[in-house]
Parts: C-alpha cells; sequence; structure tokens
C-alpha cells in the first residue's frame, strides 16, 4: 500500500510538471498535447484530478485547455513591423508556415490550387463595431449575416495600434476569429438563397444545407501584399456592393466606388500582418482549408476551423479517457 502510495504521488507531481509545461506553450502541437493529456490522465488512474475540485477527467481536460490558452495571451513576444515584414522573437509562439493540420475535410472544390489570384485588387480596412462615415455608409456593429456580430465577437475590434497586441485587441479576447474580411456579394437576400448562387459559387452543391443559409460564411481566403500572406475567414459583405458575384466568381475587376475601387475589406489583423496602409492593393484568391497553414490566424474564435477542430480533438481524448477510467474503478 505505501508504494502505491508513493507512486501515485510521483505521477501526480510529474503530472503536473507536464501540465505546467503544455500551459505555457512549450508543447504547441494541438495532437500532441492532447494525446500527453490524455496519456498522463489514463496512467495517474485518476489521481491527479481527485486530489482538485474536478469530478471527471473530462472537466479536468477542458480546464487544462483553458488554461493552457490564457497563460499564452500573457506571454508577450516582441513584434516588429515594417511595412512589408513582421517577425517575432522572444519566448512567444512562433508563426511559421507548416504542413496542415490532420482530419482536414474532404476538399470543397476543384482540388489543390483551383483557384486563381485577383490581381492588384484596393484593399480598404474596416473593423467590428466600426461607426458610419464618409466612405463607410452603414454600421459594422452587426455583419450581413449575423446580427449581433459584434456581441458575439466579444466587443470593439479597434484598429488603433495602441490599442492591440499580437493581432488581437488588448482589452479583451475575440469570441470570433479576428482575421475577417469582406468581399462584394451576398448569397442571401431577404432570408432566401440567391437564384443564381447555385451556379456561381463553385463549392455550393456541397456547402448546402438549406434556403436562405450562407455557403459563404467563414470560407477561408489568403491575402497577398508584397512577400508576405495571410489567411482570413469572410465574415460580411463589401465594400459597397452586395451583388457582384461576377467580380467574386469570376473576371470582372471591381465596380468604381468612394475608395478608388476597393473589392476587399480586411480586419486590423490582416492589415497589421499585412503591413497594409489605409488604402493599399492586394492579391487574393480562395483556399480550402487543408490548404491554410497554421498562424495567427488559428488561434481564436468559436467560428474558427482550427479552434473547433482542436476543441472536437480534446473532447474525443477526454471522452475516451473518462471511460477507460471508469472502467477500471
Amino acid at each position: 500500500m505505501q508504494n502505491q502510495l508513493a507512486l501515485s504521488r510521483e505521477i501526480t507531481v510529474k503530472g503536473r510538471i507536464i501540465l505546467g509545461r503544455l500551459i505555457l506553450g512549450r508543447l504547441v502541437n494541438p495532437m500532441r498535447l492532447t494525446t500527453l493529456l490524455a496519456a498522463l490522465l489514463a496512467f495517474s488512474g485518476g489521481t491527479i484530478f481527485a486530489q482538485s475540485q474536478y469530478e471527471s477527467s473530462t472537466d479536468f481536460a477542458k480546464y487544462a485547455m483553458k488554461l493552457r490558452e490564457s497563460a499564452l495571451l500573457k506571454v508577450e513576444p516582441k513584434v516588429i513591423m515594417s511595412p512589408t515584414k513582421m517577425t517575432f522573437t522572444g519566448s512567444g509562439p512562433r508563426y511559421t508556415s507548416g504542413p496542415s493540420l490532420m482530419g482536414r475535410g474532404v476538399p470543397l472544390s476543384g482540388g489543390p490550387g483551383g483557384y486563381g489570384w485577383k490581381l492588384n485588387i484596393v484593399t480598404t480596412i474596416f473593423w467590428i463595431g466600426e461607426r458610419p462615415s464618409g466612405n463607410n455608409p452603414v454600421s459594422n456593429e452587426r455583419s450581413s449575416w449575423d446580427h449581433n456580430w459584434y456581441a458575439n465577437y466579444g466587443g470593439y475590434d479597434s484598429p488603433d495600434v495602441g490599442a492591440r497586441r499580437n493581432f488581437i485587441p488588448v482589452n479583451f479576447v475575440p469570441h470570433q476569429n479576428p482575421f475577417y474580411v469582406a468581399l462584394p456579394y451576398n448569397d442571401v437576400e431577404g432570408g432566401h438563397t440567391r437564384p443564381e448562387a447555385r451556379q456561381v459559387i463553385p463549392w455550393f452543391r456541397d456547402a448546402w444545407v438549406k434556403d436562405g443559409q450562407s455557403v459563404l460564411k467563414d470560407r477561408w481566403i489568403a491575402i497577398r501584399h508584397g512577400n508576405r500572406v495571410s489567411y482570413a475567414q469572410w465574415s460580411d459583405v463589401g465594400p459597397f456592393r452586395t451583388d457582384h458575384w461576377q467580380y467574386v466568381f469570376g473576371n470582372e475587376r471591381p465596380k468604381p466606388n468612394l475608395n478608388r475601387g476597393a473589392g476587399l475589406d480586411v480586419s486590423p489583423a490582416v492589415r497589421d500582418y499585412l503591413g497594409l496602409g489605409n488604402l493599399d492593393a492586394c492579391d487574393w484568391k480562395f483556399v480550402e482549408f487543408r490548404q491554410v497553414p497554421p498562424g495567427p490566424w488559428s488561434l481564436y474564435g468559436d467560428n474558427n476551423t482550427f479552434v473547433i477542430l482542436r476543441h472536437q480533438s480534446v473532447d474525443r481524448y477526454a471522452r475516451r479517457v473518462s471511460l477507460k477510467t471508469e472502467s477500471t474503478q
């Protein structure tokens, strides 16, 4: 009995050390995180969470992930910005292109490289909570697809550089992806799917659920400026137009408008990553999620495909560990 208690204490101590490293972000790979967490819980036989306020391995796993995400926010790597380059130094997370995450879905259309770049598109900056102004005729407290956009995001996505750190506002953690864009076509009008949507949207057949539900919302796109490429999710409609499918999905150029024919709105996070001015030119194209590398666009948001997959992975492992623990009791 004494040997078992000693072994239990040793496992608990080691478990806390491992958990501390996970929380501090030294093991940032989501698959490695969930695998080690599951193994830790299984081998400890429940001793770690049995000595705490958490009654099940599922609660413990979710708590560990929340701690880790909270700790990552407190790590403040220095950000060195220039018009075309941004690098990270220090002990914080480093964002580099890499292989796709495991478990990505089947491509919605075509295949790799199925979408071409739209070149030299005038690009403007917009943000959640922006009030109407001379060249911005509508409020951005709601989007074309989310009447509670401001609240669902978590607050005002201030564009002021001094009010931002590591691509997010300093005073709250966004509940949706801070890397968002607007393009001038809406596939829903008056609560119904537009008649041409079925013909003009390449992935319509694969993504359609029901009449009046957008197949465009949260779609991933790549935005290129100079030698940098950012990735973002399509979250609103504009600038100015809502019906220009010939540009968004075809070969036309954006229509003339008050912002020099702007055809793309991007969020402050995209602006900061690419080093854009208030009125600049970018290239953009649609991408499948499996083509999106991990980066600062993969960290936050209930609508973010990366975050959704991480949560699903943690839940699956937690359920398995919980069942295994219950079967041994």
